[in-house]
């Protein structure tokens, strides 16, 4: 899971990067370059804490998420660059910061701090770039047809679906909130649409700040930026201290995961053993089939069964061996769907 943090410039965004990936990248402004810095947490999960202590393996592995501090975006609907718009185009969906906190040393590029007029301008920017290019997927699909040198039947189709789109976007419609065939899931997934990826709206508040009230049509949270990134620099028991004091129940770094997770429709299931505990991301209500070809491609093609004990239960009774004398240890097929928290064991003929 890889997810692009963009916003306005001065918005904050290395500030989020810095306080969910305990980095310590500089927050000076880039002026209009091009910058991408990339950071990998833990999900943090105190399920694979418990399979640990259980099963005291040589490692235990987290599931993984990649954060991207992307600069280069200004909200001025120029346009975006290919260098920048193939950086965009890579991430599974965006964290959006905007700017609420009053900073004299730091000036708003526009003179004033406005987050609905700062947020509404990030979205046009990438709704605007998305209209562009379908209406040049449209234009040359017309010379195609003109010239004759495309199938009929490819040509007439994306020829409907991009007028779909087009029409969407005219009326200021993220492609995000319309529905797709699977056919029509894989002819765009190649193009990189902007609007079509999840976001998620990050409003960075000053000290005691409350959140605005800014109407959007995707998720949103607020938190401090600067009061979390100083806390993720501190040793665990005095960054306790420190949100005790300020009211602060959890990391923005957790609070963000589960915002993540929710936002891309994802869930944990976890291998257990001596060698190995592991957590692992798949989608909610994927079969045992598709889960397999998250732990390898080659598992899932020899795909055999599932041997499947849910999280709760292997807890509550102590070991696999009572889970089986219990009847809580099943046998599942390919399309058997895996619940969040599953222990999964996959037979496999390769």
């Amino acid at each position: 899971m890889k997810l692009g943090i963009i916003g306005l410039p001065q918005s904050g965004k290395t500030t989020l990067f810095n306080a969910l990936t305990r980095s310590n990248t500089p927050t000076t402004a880039s002026a209009g370059r091009i910058e991408v810095h990339n950071g990998v947490v833990d999900v943090p999960d105190p399920r694979i804490d418990k399979l640990s202590g259980m099963f005291k393996p040589k490692k235990t592995i987290y599931a993984k998420v990649t954060y991207a501090d992307i600069a280069g975006l200004e909200g001025n609907s120029k346009g975006i660059s290919g260098n920048l718009l193939n950086t965009l185009g890579q991430m599974d969906a965006f964290i959006h910061v905007v700017r609420c906190f009053e900073d004299d040393n730091v000036p708003h590029p526009a003179g004033s701090i406005d987050p609905a007029r700062d947020a509404e301008a990030m979205l046009t920017e990438l709704l605007l770039n998305d209209l562009i290019a379908v209406e040049r997927k449209l234009e040359r699909l017309m010379d195609e047809r003109k010239k004759g040198g495309t199938d009929k039947t490819i040509n007439e189709r994306q020829t409907v679906l991009f007028n779909r789109l087009q029409e969407a976007l005219n009326n200021n419609t993220p492609l995000r909130r319309l529905e797709y065939t699977a056919e029509e899931d894989k002819e765009l997934s190649s193009f990189g649409l902007l609007t079509r990826k999840q976001i998620l709206t990050v409003f960075n508040l000053g000290e005691a700040q409350k959140a605005p009230s800014v109407e959007l049509d995707h998720p949103s949270v607020a938190l401090p930026g600067k009061l979390e990134m100083e806390i993720s620099q501190l040793s665990p028991e005095d960054a306790q201290l420190f949100m005790s004091e300020y009211g602060i129940e959890e990391p923005a770094l957790n609070r963000m995961i589960r915002l993540s997770y929710d936002l891309l429709n994802l869930q944990s299931f976890f291998t257990v053993g001596e060698d190995e505990v592991r957590a692992w991301t798949t989608r909610r209500h994927a079969t045992a089939h598709e889960s397999a070809g998250e732990i390898h491609t080659d598992i899932a093609r020899g795909f055999v069964r599932a041997e499947v004990v849910a999280y709760d239960d292997l807890t509550a009774l102590g070991t696999m061996a009572e889970c089986k004398a219990k009847g809580k240890f099943r046998l599942e097929g390919k399309e058997y769907i895996v619940k969040d928290g599953d222990i999964v064991h996959i037979r496999s003929s390769l």
